[in-house]
């Protein structure tokens, strides 16, 4: 069978990093082809050159029977390739008719001169939203639809413009049961017209259930595309894993941590239900880690514990002492920190220098007023950054440098520094060495350690599953919001953390 588009021994190189080597991909029409594997395996990587967004640095594109060696965004789109991410790209603020046309309007000419079709575009949606079974009409703001209903005006914009290929990025992530069930039939009205859907997901029973075809990715390389008929969720998760893990990476796996909880969580529920009904407590000595797939509400559960989004109900205590924390400043004030996920966003100031990120945390818990006095004075803050600095072996010219010109790694030990000048009880590592170099990692490591064994609460988040078994004392698993197992290090196996986090 002729494919759609093929992909052939891509290889995808970053500045020392390889993300992708020799994946071979390809899409039929009438198929649903699941693109499966672990967080950073490299399967978003493979469908930004899908869609143009990224260059291939080795392999060739194929569309039509005509070779590139790269897609860009209109060669991809020209050749009928549509993607809708995990985060959807509707406006909120224009009608669903303006969505699915924007930047694509149709024209029509009157007295020689070209104006906008209102009517064609009126009729081609009203066409469209029938056909995927959205009952609304074209006028209606996006902003007053749920979740699935933007995601169903996503795949609209796809069917407007007779995509031949459809990427769909995790598309089940926010939705109901009935809601999924709907999608499913979506996809198989589009297979029946010769549409190829490409199918990202971790939910092993949604990718039996709707998959063709199935290829997957391990740390960048082509493990194997075999049919779905040939699989089950026993052989998938071997697959994705790619070797057996047996026991514990901890040295001393079976250190008696005694009874002195440091922080406790009682069944707390996020104002938004993106984190429902979740317990769990912090021995003194032990690291604790949170495992599970993207989506699955570890970073909004560390959100919530920060102060950082609204609680709905649920109670945190702190050495036993109760907490009401409504703020990220009231958090810090009862020293808890959080090393955020993503550092350039929410982790640093962009346009402020070393010394002045090494002070803030110290600045603000020491500020009376919500932070209107107490600021630390100049001497102190050379004094607390040098400190910190040279604790975290910052590599820099100066303290005065801007810290964007600081490599990836160097930045987060700055954050770290930062929250350390604190003097925190509780620090939460959100995916603490995402983007960093191996020698950065086992720095962060030992860092981790060293704060549990002077009695630190430390909470770690974490994709990389070698990661949080050669890390933690303890793993718990979430899946859809809501924790669904815990292990004891010397308990855990990659293949049982997969099992859990994709269970329906």
């Amino acid at each position: 069978m002729n494919s759609l588009v093929e992909m052939r021994n891509i290889t995808k190189k970053f500045p020392g990093v390889t993300a992708l080597k020799g994946v071979n991909f390809d899409v039929r029409p009438g198929e649903v082809h699941i693109l499966l594997g672990e967080n950073g395996a490299g399967k978003s990587t493979l469908m930004k050159m899908l869609s143009g967004a990224y260059e291939p640095t080795e392999g060739t594109m194929v569309a039509n029977g005509k070779e590139f060696p790269r897609f860009t965004p209109k060669i991809s789109q020209d050749n009928g390739i549509s993607i809708i991410y995990q985060e959807l790209s509707v406006i909120n603020e224009i009608s669903i008719q303006e969505n699915i046309f924007v930047g694509k309007l149709l024209t029509k000419r009157i007295a020689g001169i070209p104006v906008v079709d209102n009517a064609s575009m009126r009729r081609r949606t009203e066409e469209v939203l029938r056909e995927i079974g959205l009952d609304r009409k074209p006028n209606v703001p996006v902003g007053q639809l749920s979740i699935s209903e933007k995601q169903m005006v996503e795949i609209a914009k796809a069917v407007a413009f007779d995509a031949k290929v459809i990427i769909m990025d995790e598309p089940t992530t926010s939705l109901t049961t009935e809601e999924i069930n709907h999608l499913y039939e979506i996809i198989d009205n589009l297979k029946k017209q010769g549409k190829g859907i490409v199918f990202i997901s971790h939910k092993l029973d949604e990718v039996l259930t709707v998959g063709d075809r199935v290829t997957i990715l391990k740390d960048g390389a082509y493990v194997g595309t075999y049919p779905i008929s040939e699989m089950d969720e026993d052989r998938l998760v071997k697959l994705m894993v790619g070797r057996e893990i047996k026991g514990s990476h901890l040295k001393n796996p079976n250190k008696d941590y005694g009874d002195e909880i440091i922080f406790e969580a009682k069944n707390i529920t996020r104002k938004d239900n993106k984190v429902r009904n979740v317990s769990f407590q912090l021995r003194k000595g032990e690291i604790l880690g949170f495992s599970g797939l993207v989506g699955a509400g570890r970073t909004e559960l560390m959100e919530a514990i920060f102060g950082a989004r609204p609680i709905k109900s649920g109670e945190m205590y702190l050495y036993g002492r109760k907490l009401d924390i409504k703020s990220t400043y009231q958090a810090v004030k009862e020293g808890i920190v959080l090393v955020t996920e993503n550092r350039r966003e929410t982790g640093f100031s962009p346009y402020h220098s070393i010394k002045q990120n090494m002070v803030q945390a110290k600045g603000l818990k020491e500020a009376k007023f919500n932070g209107l006095s107490g600021l630390i004075h100049e001497k102190e803050e050379q004094a607390v950054a040098e400190e910190q600095a040279e604790a975290m072996q910052v590599k820099c010219a100066s303290l005065s440098q801007i810290i964007t010109e600081l490599s990836g790694g160097n930045q987060q030990k700055v954050i770290l520094g930062r929250w350390m000048a604190s003097n925190p009880e509780l620090i939460i590592f959100d995916e603490p060495t995402k983007g960093i170099d191996v020698g950065t990692k086992s720095e962060i490591y030992k860092l981790m350690r060293r704060l549990a064994e002077q009695g630190k609460g430390v909470l770690v988040v974490s994709s990389e599953m070698p990661e949080l078994l050669s890390t933690c004392d303890r793993i718990i698993v979430m899946n859809d919001g809501q924790s669904r197992g815990e292990f004891d290090n010397a308990d855990a196996t990659e293949e049982e953390l997969v099992r859990v986090a994709t269970m329906a």
